[in-house]
């Protein structure tokens, strides 16, 4: 393994090396660092010329100048980066001008991908479980208008539909019997196709879904719930039995009885605690602990199963653990709601979904109206970024479980009497992965790309905005600033891709 990284990396260096080489050279050929000045009518435009020729080293050729910032880019190695000046932002230092910038790009690309991983994953596995029937066809048929779609125009009708329609909503929420009746269809058409079945369960199904999703929605909109959004206990209480056993189901299997109690009783404790939290949700409103409730939440889950799961205590902690911190999730999405009306007071009349920026200019408020206040940004551009992604994670993720399920020893489990979700979890989808692992890694480096877009139409100041200002205005050391964040990502991530690939498969070596 020690020989096989040392190896990578040497690889990844050399990569690195040439591709910032060609980067730089082309970058500072093809700008002008120096035209803003020229066509100044400033008294002291040369002196200001004869500065900025001084700490760009302009004097020098450009191949000369990239081993110079090459020079200061190697003190990354030693945690000492120096990757030059950025004339554009006042002479600021470009890592300090990646570093502002970076964590808002990374909050958004982290956003997009798991949500991206996790709804793509799911619905490639559904389809190619229901390989053929209705909803297959409906599924592959939209993503694959969703995969063509480009990536500005997704933008441009969330910013529409998503943001400016929906803030009106909002701003006077009356829910009509004509919602009420489509929110019910489109419920029933989509269980009735996932679930499948004869005629008579199909008809069951699409009128059990019809009511529950209509009703639901008629309950919100008669309480009022629009205006003064809320999950409660008995909200926590209905997810979080949810949650036991769509988790247990998946990942044991709901005949693994331990496993189910051990997720239960997890939740049975979070209920317990929901009242005590709010006090210290209240007196002690800051990061630092909601991380540490987190941690206590896997920590929780892991000890229920080890003291419920009997011989399979590996398994019953496993599901308990993530029991535990959905629920432990949705308590703090509840106690995020609690701002939601005072937030609207304070917020301009743009609307709750924001359609620019990161964050709401002079909103004052303690860490509940932060999370919120950076959710109602976070929105939109993470949807723009995941729904291209989505759609392509579900044609592979069908594709490939498509062909291991035909696989021998697909048949061989079957034979061998397994239930069908075991063969699936535990046989397939482990073999299924392999090629999804690099898909992911892949994308990691293409939705940093795809930022740019996204972060120029919802004016989210991130690394997006940092290259455009670069390219823009020749500013090559803040164009290598962005190449030095996104290509290493992407040759890490391929890194772990590899690592990935002995995980999922054990007759892979890395050697």
């Amino acid at each position: 393994m020690l020989t096989f990284l040392l190896r990578r990396l040497g690889a990844i260096l050399l990569v690195l090396l040439v591709a910032s080489f060609i980067v730089y050279t082309l970058t500072a050929i093809g700008s002008d660092p120096l035209r803003d000045l020229r066509g100044s009518s400033a008294p002291n435009r040369e002196e200001q010329i004869a500065y900025r020729i001084e700490i760009l080293n302009l004097d020098l050729p450009p191949v000369v100048r990239y081993f110079t910032w090459l020079g200061g880019a190697a003190k990354c190695l030693v945690l000492q980066c120096d990757l030059g000046l950025s004339y554009t932002r006042g002479n600021q230092p470009v890592t300090e001008a990646l570093a502002s910038a970076a964590g808002s790009t990374i909050q958004l690309v982290t956003a997009a991908t798991i949500i991206a991983i996790l709804v793509g994953v799911t619905i490639g596995i559904l389809t190619a479980l229901r390989q053929y029937s209705g909803f297959d066809y409906t599924v592959t048929f939209l993503t694959f208008i969703v995969y063509s779609l480009p990536i500005f125009w997704v933008a441009v009708l969330l910013k529409e539909f998503g943001a400016i329609r929906f803030n009106e909503f909002l701003a006077d929420p009356n829910v009509t019997w004509l919602a009420i009746l489509i929110t019910g269809l489109i419920s029933g058409v989509v269980f009735m196709s996932l679930l499948g079945g004869s005629w008579k369960t199909r008809l069951i199904t699409f009128g059990s879904a019809f009511v529950a999703a209509g009703g639901l929605l008629w309950f919100l909109g008669i309480t009022g719930w629009f205006s003064t959004p809320t999950i409660g206990i008995i909200g926590i209480i209905v997810t979080g039995v949810g949650a036991a056993v769509g988790v247990t189901a998946i990942s044991t299997g709901l005949a693994n009885r331990r496993a189910l109690l051990a997720s239960l009783i997890t939740v049975a404790i979070w209920i317990a605690l929901y009242f005590p939290l709010q006090y210290l949700f209240f007196y002690v409103p800051e990061g630092w602990m909601l991380i540490l409730l987190g941690i206590a939440a896997i920590g929780i889950g892991i000890v229920v199963g080890i003291i419920v799961g009997g011989d399979g205590k590996r398994e019953a902690a496993r599901t308990a653990a993530i029991v535990s911190f959905i629920t432990f999730f949705v308590i703090v999405i509840d106690r995020v709601l609690l701002v939601y009306p005072d937030y609207v007071q304070r917020i301009p009349q743009s609307g709750v979904i924001a359609t620019i920026g990161s964050r709401t200019p002079g909103l004052q408020g303690d860490m509940w109206f932060e999370i919120l206040d950076g959710f109602s940004h976070l929105i939109l551009p993470t949807i723009a970024l995941a729904v291209v992604s989505i759609a392509a994670y579900t044609r592979y993720t069908r594709s490939s479980l498509l062909e291991v399920m035909n696989q021998d020893y697909v048949r061989t489990a079957r034979a061998k009497g397994l239930t069908e979700r075991t063969v699936v979890v535990r046989h397939a989808m482990r073999n299924a992965l392999i090629p999804i692992a690099t898909i992911i890694a892949f994308d990691i480096g293409a939705l940093i790309g795809g930022a740019v877009i996204t972060e120029t139409i919802f004016a989210w100041k991130g690394m997006g905005s940092l290259f455009v200002d670069g390219l823009e205005k020749g500013d090559v050391n803040l164009v290598m600033g962005f190449f030095v964040v996104t290509g290493v990502l992407a040759v890490i991530f391929n890194l772990i891709a590899d690592l990935l690939y002995s995980a999922l498969d054990p007759r892979i070596r890395v050697n």
